[in-house]
């Protein structure tokens, strides 16, 4: 399959390149930063440099595709609420509209588990309404309201991946988000996913014939306690952590039944201890 992925220099798809690759599909990055898309052509990546709020650059990213997976995002560490609607949601759906009209229908979108919000009283599933908090899940929900009408209306082949916090293989992305978790009650639960179980969602979900429309939560088998989290990073909680009041215990949990019966997903690492005994963290 002739695959164009965007975000192919940031954590998710600098990971899912040498797995599309080492599967024997033909990978075309668009990227920002064309000396940043080095060690992907190094890897057999064709490297194409242009701005996804370009739609010139959309229309010869797209050209000779046979499907999408768009991974590129602005987020809150390096983007304002209008930058984070221009890329999240605008961009992704006139990627969307100039795949469909290049004829490359399948279309893997990353979105994230964000944008469930609180309040379920369970871990959140796919066809619950959504009620996000915030500009970055304001922005994913937003677009995957439009992306969807595309499904709808002109036949994309929608795919919507909503990932838990993605970590390991050397990404310090857990380990910056501990000055929030910090805040947390100690027993209050992080769901996650691992790069290598991100990377095998995102595989599933392009090459699965039959689920189109379809969104799945991107999760491993065992969220984890700030407690525990504090521990693998050998940093002490604070003395108040344990008397801190928990509203929701399932806010951020994830319900990951149809990803497992419908993609066949099994994760590589069901915990994150199973990553720390591999040395994958």
């Amino acid at each position: 399959m002739r695959v164009l992925l965007t975000g192919g220099t940031g954590r998710v798809g600098s990971r899912v390149v040498p797995l599309l690759l080492n599967r024997g599909d033909r990978v075309r990055a668009l990227v920002r930063d064309e000396a940043r898309g080095g060690p992907l052509a190094a890897r057999g990546a064709e490297v194409m440099s242009g701005d996804l709020r370009d739609p010139a650059a959309l229309r010869g990213a797209v050209d000779g595709m046979d499907a999408v997976v768009h991974l590129a995002a602005a987020t809150g560490r390096d983007a304002g609420p209008e930058q984070m609607t221009s890329v999240n949601r605008d961009a992704a759906v006139a990627l969307a509209r100039a795949a469909l009209r290049a004829g490359a229908a399948r279309y893997v979108f990353a979105s994230t588990y964000f944008v469930y919000g609180p309040g379920r009283g369970r871990p959140a599933a796919e066809d619950d309404d959504l009620k996000p908090q915030g500009d970055y899940p304001n922005s994913k929900a937003a677009a995957e309201d439009a992306l969807r009408e595309l499904y709808r209306r002109d036949g994309l082949e929608l795919r919507i991946m909503r990932f838990a916090l993605v970590y390991g293989y050397g990404d310090p992305h857990l380990t910056t988000s501990m000055a929030r978790i910090r805040t947390w009650p100690a027993h209050r639960r992080l769901h996650l996913v691992h790069h290598a179980d991100a990377g095998q969602a995102v595989l599933r979900a392009l090459h699965t014939e039959g689920v189109d429309g379809r969104a799945f939560n991107v999760a491993d088998d065992a969220p984890i306690t700030a407690a525990e989290l504090h521990r693998l990073h050998g940093r002490p909680l604070d003395t108040e952590a344990a008397d801190r009041p928990l509203d929701d215990p399932w806010a951020g949990i994830v319900d990951t039944t149809r990803i497992r019966a419908e993609l066949g997903f099994r994760p590589v690492f069901p915990t994150i201890y199973t990553a720390w005994d591999a040395g994958a963290w």
